[in-house]
């Protein structure tokens, strides 16, 4: 049942195999939770935002059409319920951070080179938390998720041209903040 896709999934799960809702979150899990801490900034929220993803991925599952774009329909669902976590926080553009990822040195090395890693990480985490909602969005998915253009753009409901358009501005935000950050202690 492994080797199945993950529409085939979906519609085995939709006609009652149990078991297949069990592949479908331990593949999808740990991609979608690492999207909503990226995206919220707090792995709590984002462990219950995952279980509410997998919730309302289950109550849809008899409506979902198997058009091969299941990835793009979870991000959707685990999108839609980030923003709208960040909009009852009534903050979207300065998170919290925790910083308990980007500090852990990587094994071996000099420990200075770790250090200036792991400040690198989360000056760039800090400065993606800054950016507009969408845009941060985006560039989760391409960057973190490696989705494709087209998959994104399923997934944030628009069009590739505005994905494109999305990133790029990211991209030109995240350079002028962490330049304008670059001497800052």
């Amino acid at each position: 049942m492994t080797d199945r896709s993950d529409d085939q999934l979906v519609m085995a799960y939709a006609r009652g195999e149990e078991r297949a809702l069990r592949i479908l979150v331990e593949r999808w899990e740990r991609p979608v939770f690492a999207f909503l801490d990226r995206m919220l900034g707090s792995p709590e929220e984002a462990e219950d935002l995952c279980q509410d993803t997998f919730i309302k991925m289950i109550r849809a599952a008899d409506r979902y059409r198997p058009e091969g774009k299941f990835q793009s329909w979870l991000f959707r669902i685990a999108g839609n319920l980030a923003r709208s976590r960040l909009r009852r926080r009534k903050i979207l553009r300065w998170l919290p951070l925790n910083t308990e990822h980007d500090t852990t040195p990587a094994p071996g090395g000099d420990a200075l080179d770790d250090l200036t890693g792991a400040e690198d990480r989360l000056r760039v985490r800090r400065a993606i938390s800054r950016l507009p909602e969408r845009q941060r969005a985006a560039l989760i998915l391409k960057q973190y998720q490696d989705m494709s253009y087209q998959q994104i753009a399923d997934s944030m409901d628009t069009t590739v041209n505005s994905v494109q358009m999305l990133l790029h501005r990211a991209m030109q935000a995240l350079r002028k903040d962490l330049l304008s950050k670059r001497n800052e202690p």
